[in-house]
């Protein structure tokens, strides 16, 4: 089985929170975690500087489409970030785990 790595971020603990929950009661991923980060980004011309949560959620590459939806509809941004990353390598019984297996 195939593994990823998908990044998105939210501006508060409680937004993140929420999302994080709903993507393992959805069994969408194995583990959610979050971390506080400072992002720099412009937006719609404007340089921004912003506290936010970034979520780093790992499980099977087969859920990542269904994972897009789900922050999709449940996301609060405008224009959420999602970006995935294969897992090329890990620890088997843990990238099982991920799975539910």
């Amino acid at each position: 089985m195939a593994y990823a790595i998908t990044m998105t971020t939210c501006a508060d603990k409680a937004d993140a929170e929420a999302l994080a929950r709903s993507i393992v009661a959805k069994r969408l991923a194995g583990c959610v975690q979050v971390v506080k980060i400072h992002s720099y980004y412009e937006w719609q011309g404007e340089p921004r500087r912003d506290k936010e949560r970034l979520l780093l959620i790992k499980g099977p590459k087969e859920k990542l489409a269904e994972l897009k939806e789900h922050i999709l509809a449940e996301h609060k941004y405008e224009l959420p970030e999602i970006v995935s990353v294969d897992i090329a390598d890990g620890h088997e019984p843990y990238l099982n785990w991920l799975s539910g297996r």
